[in-house]
């Protein structure tokens, strides 16, 4: 019997592509089934966050060509969304061009983010040990064939953090994976790495990416259209200063 997004838990957000809000900081994971590859977008707090998302990936893969995730993208370098990548072992995984000399040098700085917001230092200590970098470097665009269909990796920060990638899966409805850049479920959270001056040109270069009519996933939060983002740009320009 062939199990749905909804049997664990995950949200459908169109023809093969999915996301799950993670438990206690409301991150988004996002899945994108090709017929020959699996893309995750970002994996969670933990390495044993990373160990549940692949197994229920393999759930909903049952059958299929591909049984396993194979590629990853990393939405930024922040604890909640990159400590579990260890638990994909052979998975390629990408991110903005820079990340992966971060994770190297921060991660222990990393590690201890986790701890001050509540992850079991243990659990923190495995997974900033375990951190993996992404192999592959995004300098502007980059698609990715996934067998029959194609997505596009786009840098289109800095913002948020330094380091900001967004995901662009085409179709009915286009889909776009914002990061944290977009934020529904609380005030976007603006901390010592974040560029605030070019904030809103990020948000810019994300609704040239979907347009009028896309699907806009948050980093956290439910789903929303592009008139959220424009008024969620509106208010970072307000707040911040900028144009």
């Amino acid at each position: 019997m062939d199990v749905s997004w909804e049997d664990l838990g995950w949200e459908r957000l169109a023809d093969g592509v999915g996301r799950r809000r993670m438990p206690g900081w409301d991150a988004t994971v996002g899945l994108v089934v090709g017929e020959d590859a699996v893309l995750l977008f970002d994996t969670g707090s933990t390495v044993r966050e990373g160990a549940e998302v692949r197994a229920q990936a393999q759930a909903l893969l049952a059958g299929r060509r591909v049984r396993r995730v194979t590629h990853i993208a990393l939405s930024h370098p922040h604890f909640d969304h990159v400590l579990g990548t260890a638990a994909f072992a052979g998975a390629e995984v990408y991110g903005a061009v820079g990340m992966d000399t971060l994770l190297r040098r921060e991660r222990d700085v990393i590690g201890a983010d986790a701890v001050r917001h509540g992850v079991a230092p243990d659990d923190a200590a495995q997974a900033a040990d375990l951190l993996v970098a992404p192999q592959h470097s995004v300098c502007g665009e980059w698609t990715l064939e996934l067998g029959g269909r194609q997505v596009l990796l786009a840098n289109v920060g800095p913002g948020h953090s330094g380091h900001d990638l967004a995901l662009l899966v085409p179709g009915e409805p286009e889909v776009v994976f914002c990061g944290d850049l977009v934020e529904e479920s609380g005030e976007p959270q603006a901390g010592p790495d974040a560029l605030p001056s070019r904030w809103p040109a990020a948000l810019d270069r994300l609704l040239s990416l979907g347009g009028e009519d896309a699907l806009y996933v948050p980093g956290h939060g439910a789903a929303v259209d592009a008139a959220f983002v424009r008024a969620q740009r509106a208010s970072l320009a307000a707040r911040f200063g900028v144009s």
